[in-house]
């Protein structure tokens, strides 16, 4: 079989289809009829915020949301001038009085809209910036941050001083229909009612709440991993396109004979004579250790199996009877062919949520942006 020329001469890569990934967020703003505030934390879950949103800015997102004042201030510095939502807690306070968190400073003068969730927070907040703009965050059982929803009447003073512009929770569990999600948007519209206005922008629904439903209550939808390419259960109707691809380069083939091992404590050993094709991609990049001897990669669009443990850099896989050599392309994540290997299933196979797979593509590993929107 001919192997397929690609458009990088680096040993190994990260592909990221962006036009997936646009269209990708124009189903779902469809489905729910509502705009979307793209998650772009965490460098874009891996992909590269920059890029993401600049693909994402040709349908108009509302904001785009991040995990920290850097990531917000690259954005901007890329140009990006929507608003930037910082769904992390911020350092608002200090002991010493005399000392003025750096947060605030750099969410002023990048305009970065803060999540607040205490009193005394709203009003420093909108004291010293003019009233500026934050969203309240609102915890209905998540646990992690924002006001409980049970005392958020504590807040009535502060907030009809400094009115909110918009307002959200999050759900804990919303890929399971267990009730939980419903009982959160109750204890949600009933912290809304005790402010002395409602926000003009409530937002609660992640992606796998998304799917769940159509014709989303709220004003905005919040999609994060969806938008990269992964489902929130192969159940529901709506499904995202594949966005990601890691590939490597194969550096060496060699032959073993049967009963020789490979890789680091001779876990593996050839049943058979065998062909071990060795891939320039190991655990820093991000292929997790854990899928050794149980995990693959497709070659010349046919699987073969990791041999033995993943080391740092390399790994080793028995391509016997496929034809490969020197310089072929493995995939370990995306299409070859008519074979794929899908994030759900590689995050499965290695035990981790898809999410963790993703980030753990680690940033040595050049991005290689492709698709039109």
């Amino acid at each position: 079989m001919k192997t397929h020329t690609y458009s990088t001469d680096a040993r190994a890569w990260v592909e990221a289809d962006l036009g997936a990934l646009v269209r990708n967020a124009r189903a779902l703003s469809a489905h729910a009829r509502k705009p979307i505030i793209a998650m772009v934390k965490a460098d874009a879950y891996g992909l590269g915020a920059t890029a993401v949103a600049r693909a994402l800015e040709t349908i108009e997102p509302l904001a785009y949301g991040v995990s920290s004042v850097p990531e917000a201030i690259e954005l901007r510095q890329a140009g990006i001038d929507r608003q930037l939502i910082l769904f992390t807690p911020s350092m608002l306070e200090s002991p010493d009085p005399d000392w003025i968190p750096s947060d605030a400073l750099l969410m002023k003068r990048h305009q970065i809209t803060p999540t607040l969730a205490r009193a005394e927070h709203i009003v420093a907040w909108g004291v010293a910036g003019n009233k500026p703009r934050y969203h309240l965050a609102i915890d209905t059982g998540m646990h992690r941050a924002g006001i409980d929803h049970r005392v958020v009447a504590t807040l009535q003073e502060a907030v009809a001083e400094f009115p909110p512009e918009g307002a959200f929770t999050h759900f804990h569990t919303a890929d399971v229909d267990d009730g939980s999600l419903e009982t959160q948007e109750k204890q949600f519209r009933g912290a809304i009612a005790k402010l002395p206005r409602r926000p003009r922008l409530l937002h609660a629904e992640n992606s796998a709440a998304i799917v769940r439903r159509s014709d989303s209550e709220w004003d905005a939808v919040r999609p994060g991993v969806f938008l990269y390419g992964v489902s929130s259960g192969s159940h529901l109707a709506l499904q995202p396109e594949p966005v990601v691809s890691l590939r490597a380069r194969v550096l060496e083939v060699r032959t073993v004979a049967a009963g020789e091992s490979v890789s680091y404590g001779a876990t593996w050993r050839a049943e058979r004579e065998s062909v071990i094709a060795t891939v320039c991609c190991g655990y820093a990049d991000g292929l997790r250790r854990t899928l050794g001897q149980r995990g693959g990669g497709l070659v010349r669009g046919q699987r073969v199996p990791i041999a033995g443990l993943i080391t740092m850099d390399m790994t080793m896989l028995d391509v016997t009877g496929s034809g490969c050599r020197v310089g072929d392309v493995v995939t370990f994540l995306g299409q070859d062919g008519v074979e794929s290997l899908s994030v759900d299933a590689v995050a499965g196979q290695a035990g981790l949520s898809p999410y963790e797979l993703l980030v753990g593509l680690r940033l040595r590993l050049p991005r290689i942006y492709t698709g039109a929107w």
